[in-house]
């Protein structure tokens, strides 16, 4: 094979207890506009113009189980693309402002001597995400 066969991400759909409380998160707090959902699933479609994301109601949120980054196969943690460093501090203000949002990483390097920057949190609902500027 000589030739790439995709061209990036097309969208990443993500499992999320309460759809309120995740669409605020990612349309209030992060400024992700929602473009459409599927109401008998239930989901809905966010996206900051660069990604979209397909938020998905578990099915029974009170008896879904919490995903384990390290113990189970499948999505570890979304990584989000800011600008600079700017961008990188307006971002980690904007969701450490939220009351419900766990930070895992504070911002820093994303590994030693490293120029990109970033940080990770657990959104409302459990998911891991994380902030990180342009690798150099």
């Amino acid at each position: 094979m000589t030739g790439k066969l995709t061209q990036g991400v097309h969208h990443v759909g993500l499992t999320v207890p309460d759809l309120d409380q995740a669409r605020a998160f990612f349309c209030g707090t992060l400024g992700f506009a929602e473009i459409g959902g599927v109401p008998d699933y239930p989901s809905i479609f966010v996206s900051d113009g660069e990604i979209l994301l397909t938020l998905w109601r578990a099915a029974d949120p009170l008896t879904a189980r919490a995903f384990d980054r390290r113990a189970n196969i499948g999505l570890h943690h979304l990584s989000l693309s800011v600008a600079d460093d700017a961008a990188l501090e307006t971002a980690w203000q904007a969701v450490t402002a939220h009351p419900e949002v766990m930070v895992d990483a504070v911002p820093g390097p994303i590994r030693p001597g490293s120029s990109t920057r970033h940080f990770l949190i657990f959104i409302p609902g459990g998911i891991r995400l994380e902030f990180a500027t342009p690798f150099a």
